[in-house]
């Protein structure tokens, strides 16, 4: 089956989707002054949207910490401003990130999430999960006339300890990731693909985490179990 081409944003939807949210919070200071640091040395005013996003995904691949663990998934913990001042979170957080950062600079972004099955996951966390298919958040971006799915999750001093290739973006294409590790072995595979959203679908998102990784969860239901480091668990 070929997959439906979304269409393109009407001037009503470039208004909507670069604006902030309360979750894309990119009139927050802590947000503004993020992208002013990702984007020093760049002059934005003749700068094309295209290196704008280049330079933002960057900048929250390697600039924030990818952790699983003790992670905020409470309404104010997936907040674009929270995410920075907490340094580090998993895909949900980073995928949250990106959008308002892209939004900042006018690029209409939107969240996306999936399914996916990963097979480069440490025991401990699969014990958690419950196995190797996880919910998995991501942004989708427009650029040059196209909608571009992009991932700006794992940094590359993670990516040097489990074995994978670092995930790259040139802006023109899609970033999602590699079928195959460094060594060739098949690191994670997308199952079911749950759509685009305008803001962070916060009971949706919640509602997943509840139903597909109960063991994951704290007590409190707020934010993910702690008391480990994937990057220490790493074999």
């Amino acid at each position: 089956m070929t997959e439906a081409v979304p269409a393109p944003p009407t001037a009503e939807d470039l208004d909507r989707l670069t604006a902030a949210t309360d979750f894309l919070d990119h009139d927050h200071e802590t947000v503004r002054a993020f992208v002013d640091k990702a984007l020093q040395g760049v002059d934005r005013a003749t700068a094309t949207p295209v290196e704008l996003a280049v330079a933002l995904y960057y900048a929250v691949r390697d600039g924030i910490h990818y952790e699983v663990y003790g992670a905020d998934l409470s309404p104010q913990g997936l907040k674009a401003s929270s995410i920075i001042t907490g340094g580090k979170g998993f895909c949900l957080h980073k995928s949250v990130l990106y959008a308002a950062a892209c939004r900042s600079v006018g690029i209409p972004a939107r969240l996306h999430y999936s399914d996916v099955r990963n097979h480069l996951a440490s025991d401990r966390l699969r014990s958690y999960i419950g196995g190797d298919v996880f919910f998995h958040g991501l942004a989708t971006v427009y650029l040059d006339g196209q909608w571009l799915k992009v991932t700006p999750v794992f940094n590359k001093l993670l990516c040097r300890l489990y074995g994978m290739t670092p995930l790259e973006f040139d802006g023109r294409s899609d970033s999602l990731y590699h079928p195959f590790d460094a060594q060739g072995r098949q690191s994670m595979e997308f199952l079911t693909d749950h759509g685009d959203f305008d803001d962070v679908p916060y009971e949706f998102v919640m509602g997943n985490m509840r139903r597909k990784h109960p063991k994951f969860l704290d007590a409190e239901g707020t934010g993910t179990v702690s008391g480990g480091s994937l990057a220490d668990e790493a074999s």
